[in-house]
């Protein structure tokens, strides 16, 4: 029986699964589309396509470094709820992709997803297969790789929540961890002014001015108040103008200034951050379950 277009469709509408899935397994049921909705219920394909618009805010974030320290992996992986992400399962597919991302350093997520991990499955299937196994989405969000040739990479990861890279001009390990640290504590914008995007000044000042106008003083006065508000404001956003954590009475600039070196970059990994969360949306499908 031919595989067509319209099968191809009939099954997708059927199972909520990819196109590739569902052509996939068609090509191995010889076009039984009954034999094919049964092949991915069993490979948990159909369950996991049926549950990936559901909102996976929860999760672990990773961080692993090279022998070497010259190279360094960052990740996080989501679920829906707390519960799953402290599930020994959840945790060591976490730590198994880490590593993974580490040994392969992939430049998008799309990438890691399509690599083979030492079972023969891509992470996608791996992530599909999990899915079946616990009954939550699991999603791989985001993975970032950075390598220091001659610097120094630092790493911090606080729980299972908050994970930090940091990557040093000069090899110093030492200070790249504090620094990490503090990024992890301090959630700087980024590392000096220089960096600061326009769009978020010119926001800010705004919004200085406007407070500053309904103070009622004089022109010269306000525009003494916008610069010493914007520079606090600078300092409070960037790396270099942060009060160092380990040391409040120096800035983390002054720290990198005072040991010759140079912040080159960091990434900090917030599980859940900047996703829009739905907190009752899987507590209302179960009960919705539990009440049809």
């Amino acid at each position: 029986m031919a595989i067509t277009a319209a099968l191809v469709k009939e099954l997708r509408e059927r199972t909520g699964a990819g196109m590739m899935d569902c052509k996939k397994a068609l090509i191995e049921t010889n076009a039984d589309l009954e034999a094919a909705i049964d092949l991915m219920r069993a490979s948990g394909a159909a369950k996991a396509a049926k549950k990936a618009g559901r909102v996976a805010s929860e999760g672990l974030v990773n961080v692993v470094v090279s022998d070497d320290n010259k190279s360094a992996a960052i990740l996080e992986v989501n679920s829906e709820t707390d519960f799953v992400a402290k599930g020994t399962a959840f945790i060591e597919f976490v730590n198994t992709l880490a590593k993974l991302a580490l040994k392969n350093m992939p430049a998008t997520v799309e990438e890691f997803l399509a690599q083979t991990l030492d079972t023969g499955e891509t992470v996608d299937q791996a992530r599909e297969n999990i899915i079946a196994k616990i009954g939550e989405n699991i999603a791989v969000r985001r993975v970032e790789v950075i390598q220091a040739e001659n610097g120094a990479i630092g790493a911090y990861k606080h729980g299972g929540r908050i994970a930090v890279l940091t990557q040093l001009a000069k090899d110093d390990v030492a200070l790249a961890k504090d620094i990490a640290m503090h990024v992890a504590a301090s959630k700087p914008e980024c590392v000096s002014e220089d960096l600061l995007s326009e769009e978020l000044i010119e926001r800010e000042r705004a919004i200085f001015i406007e407070q500053a106008k309904e103070s009622g003083k004089p022109d010269n006065i306000i525009e003494k108040m916008i610069v010493g508000r914007m520079k606090k404001f600078v300092n409070e956003v960037t790396l270099y103008g942060q009060p160092f954590i380990k040391n409040p009475d120096t800035t983390v600039g002054k720290l990198v200034e005072s040991n010759t070196n140079k912040v080159i970059s960091f990434v900090r990994f917030e599980v859940g951050e900047g996703i829009e969360k739905k907190e009752d949306s899987f507590v209302e499908e179960v009960i919705a379950q539990a009440q049809g």
